[in-house]
C-alpha cells in the first residue's frame, strides 16, 4: 500500500510559482499593447491626407484623457502630492512616450507605407535589450538568439530580401519615432513604485498634450482644420481610446512585470501584426520576402519570450 503524502509548498516554490504567474501576465499585457497598436499604425496611415499630424496627435490625447479620466481621476487625485514630487520624471516620460513619440509616427504615415512603419518600428526592443544589458542586466543566450532570429526577420522585411536598403523620408521619421519610444520604454523601468498606474497613465497624457498644444495652434493657423467626417473621426477615435488608453497602460504593466528588454520582443509581433492589417484594409503588397521574415519574427518571439 502506497501512502502519498502531501508536500508542503516552501516559500522558494511559492515565490517561484508567483513569479511565472507574473512573467506571464506580463507577456499577454505586452502581446495587447502590441496588437491594438499596430492597428494605429493603418490608422495613421488612413489620416495621411486627411488630418495633419500634429492635429491628429492633438486630437488623440483630448480622445485618451477623456476616456481615462472616469476611471484614473481619484486615484491622480489622492496621489497629488506624489506627482508634484515627480513632476521632472512625468515630464520627460511625457515628452518622450506621447508628445514626441505619436507625432513622429503621424509625420511618419504622410510618405511611408504602414508596414514599413511597422517594420521600422521593431528596432525598438534591441535598443531596450541594450540599454538593459548597459545597465546590468541578463538577456540570456536564449533571449539573445531570438532577439537576433527576431533581427533577422525584420531586415529581410525591411530591404525585401535584397541588400538595397531605399528608405523613404517617412522611414526616417519612423526611425526618430522608435528611439523616443524605446528611450520611454526604458523610463518606464524608473516609475515611482507608489505612484498608481492610472494616475501615471493620466497624468503624462495631461502633460504630453500640455506640451503639443503649441504645436497644434501653429498646425491650425498655418493648415487650418481638417473636416469630421466618419472617415477621419473613426480612426482618431480608435487612436485615442484603444491605441492610447488601452495599449499604454497594457504596456506600462507589461514593463513593470517582465522588463523592458523581454516585453521588446513580443514587441516584434508589431510587423507582423501590421503586415496583415494593411493588406486587407489599406492594399498594401503582401509577398514571399513578407511571409518568410514573419514566419522568422514569429520564431523569434516565441524564443526570446521563454526564460
Amino acid at each position: 500500500m502506497t501512502v502519498l503524502d502531501r508536500v508542503p509548498s516552501t516559500p522558494r516554490a511559492t515565490s517561484a510559482k508567483r513569479a511565472g504567474q507574473a512573467s506571464g501576465l506580463g507577456l499577454v499585457f505586452a502581446a495587447v499593447a502590441t496588437v491594438v497598436w499596430s492597428g494605429s499604425f493603418v490608422a495613421s496611415r488612413a489620416l495621411h491626407d486627411s488630418v495633419p499630424p500634429v492635429q491628429a496627435a492633438f486630437w488623440r490625447w483630448l480622445i485618451a484623457i477623456a476616456a481615462v479620466t472616469p476611471f484614473a481621476a481619484r486615484e491622480a487625485w489622492r496621489q497629488r502630492a506624489l506627482i508634484r514630487r515627480h513632476f521632472g520624471y512625468l515630464t520627460a516620460a511625457s515628452l518622450l512616450g506621447i508628445t514626441v513619440y505619436n507625432t513622429l509616427v503621424n509625420q511618419a504615415g504622410t510618405s511611408t507605407s504602414a508596414g514599413n512603419m511597422g517594420m521600422i518600428m521593431a528596432a525598438s526592443p534591441v535598443l531596450m535589450a541594450v540599454h538593459e544589458r548597459l545597465t546590468g542586466g541578463r538577456l540570456g543566450a536564449r533571449r539573445t538568439i531570438g532577439l537576433l532570429v527576431a533581427v533577422a526577420g525584420v531586415l529581410l522585411l525591411v530591404t525585401k530580401g535584397s541588400l538595397a536598403l531605399d528608405l523613404a523620408p517617412g522611414d526616417l521619421w519612423m526611425v526618430a519615432a522608435a528611439l523616443s519610444f524605446a528611450s520611454y520604454s526604458v523610463l518606464l523601468r524608473r516609475r515611482p513604485a507608489e505612484l498608481g498606474a492610472l494616475a501615471f497613465l493620466l497624468t503624462t497624457f495631461v502633460l504630453g498634450a500640455l506640451m503639443l498644444a503649441p504645436a497644434y495652434g501653429i498646425s491650425l493657423a498655418v493648415q487650418g482644420g481638417f473636416a469630421a467626417t466618419p472617415g477621419t473621426v473613426g480612426p482618431l477615435l480608435y487612436v485615442g481610446v484603444l491605441s492610447s488608453a488601452v495599449a499604454f497602460f497594457a504596456w506600462n504593466k507589461a514593463i513593470a512585470l517582465i522588463g523592458a528588454a523581454r516585453a521588446g520582443v513580443v514587441y516584434y509581433l508589431q510587423p507582423v501584426c501590421v503586415a496583415l492589417l494593411s493588406y486587407p484594409l489599406l492594399g498594401e503588397a503582401m509577398g514571399p520576402a513578407r511571409l518568410v521574415s514573419m514566419a522568422l519574427i514569429l520564431g523569434g518571439v516565441v524564443l526570446g519570450s521563454r526564460r
